[in-house]
């Protein structure tokens, strides 16, 4: 038992540790140590919470560790012994929102929250879901200051993007409710990194797919395509900033971008209108034999190709939406046949073999 105290007095103070600045001398092993010693407790909170004589004990230790400071624990409810039922997760947050941990530990913190696809242990695989939790009171939103996933081919199956979509959606319906959600979502922007953000936001964007099974299994079930509210309030927000939209637009994946645009008309209809401005600064350099831009931040023309290409690749309406767009501003141009005298003949020349091929001719 008194192993256990002492134990117990050691981890106090690395709870305590945890919410201010001397966490910027953490290494990863550090980080590892500190949530093994958290799960030990847990597990010692699963094995005798029915223990009166041991949960006294407990509480005891910590009243005694910690009052004759003058204090309340490292942290509100530490000094009881139901604390240490998700003393890991606390552990986590507390680190997640300590801005002074240093990248090397951070990273490797979030390893240890979302290791992504594989065999994790039961104990690991509850902390996600202890953070869950803790995010319905408002706090793991402190996970969006990620500086970004592992490499993936397609962010949308990222586990740690996945998870900070969820609860960003999770965050935004609460907050919607009580009328701030464009005043959250303005903070999360203006703290950064932005382009995690934007993955984050288009991930939060596109729903899952609906799933499989009889239709009699699915009636009366909502559809998950189906927009929430919270994803309306997101929608809502990024068209009403100009300089988040434009930059979502232009740093996303044409194919992340497709997604959202076939989920959202309102976003599809901006996005285009976007596409069509960006494509009309660029002007044909015959030297080169290519549509150039005049200014660094033009779009590239293989830039507005592959987002285009994309969009063709669409199903209804969206993709006969954009082959509408793209005859219009053709026409407007002059209705040329030729390339070179107009990007909008260009850019459908170069999707006609694209737009056949889907339509399966």
């Amino acid at each position: 038992m008194e192993q256990l105290l002492q134990y117990l007095d050691r981890f106090s103070e690395v709870v305590a540790v945890s919410g201010t600045t001397h966490v910027s001398t953490w290494d990863p092993t550090t980080v590892r140590r500190a949530l093994q010693w958290a799960r030990y407790l847990r597990h010692v909170h699963g094995r005798f919470s029915g223990h009166g004589r041991i949960r006294t004990a407990v509480e005891r230790r910590l009243r005694s560790h910690w009052r004759p400071r003058g204090e309340r624990g490292p942290c509100p409810g530490w000094l009881s012994f139901r604390a240490l039922g998700h003393c890991d997760a606390l552990l986590a947050l507390r680190l997640l929102r300590n801005r002074a941990l240093g990248e090397a530990a951070y990273h490797a913190l979030l390893r240890q929250l979302f290791p992504g696809p594989g065999v994790r242990d039961a104990e690991q695989a509850t902390l996600p879901d202890s953070l869950l939790g803790l995010a319905r009171r408002g706090c793991a939103i402190h996970l969006l200051r990620g500086h970004g996933s592992r490499a993936t081919p397609d962010i949308r199956q990222d586990p740690l993007v996945k998870t900070q979509a969820e609860l960003l959606l999770e965050r935004v319906q609460q907050a919607g409710e009580a009328g701030g959600a464009a005043g959250l979502l303005g903070s999360l922007w203006e703290c950064g990194p932005h382009t995690h953000f934007l993955q984050v936001l288009a991930v939060a964007l596109v729903p899952p797919p609906a799933s499989s099974g009889p239709p009699s299994q699915l009636e009366g079930d909502d559809d998950p395509r189906t927009p929430t509210e919270a994803s309306q309030e997101l929608i809502r927000w990024l068209l009403s900033e100009p300089d988040v939209r434009t930059a979502f637009c232009r740093t996303l994946p044409a194919g992340l971008l497709t997604s959202v645009a076939s989920c959202h008309p309102a976003f599809a209809r901006v996005y285009m209108s976007l596409l069509i401005a960006w494509g009309r600064r660029l002007h044909y350099d015959l030297q080169q034999g290519l549509w150039v831009g005049t200014e660094s931040q033009d779009m590239p023309w293989e830039d507005l190709y592959d987002r285009f290409q994309s969009l063709c690749l669409a199903p209804p309406p969206l993709k006969n939406e954009v082959l509408t767009s793209l005859e219009s501003c053709k026409a407007q141009d002059g209705d040329f046949q030729v390339p070179g005298l107009s990007i909008w003949t260009d850019l459908f020349l170069s999707l006609r073999p694209v737009v056949r091929h889907g339509c399966g001719e």
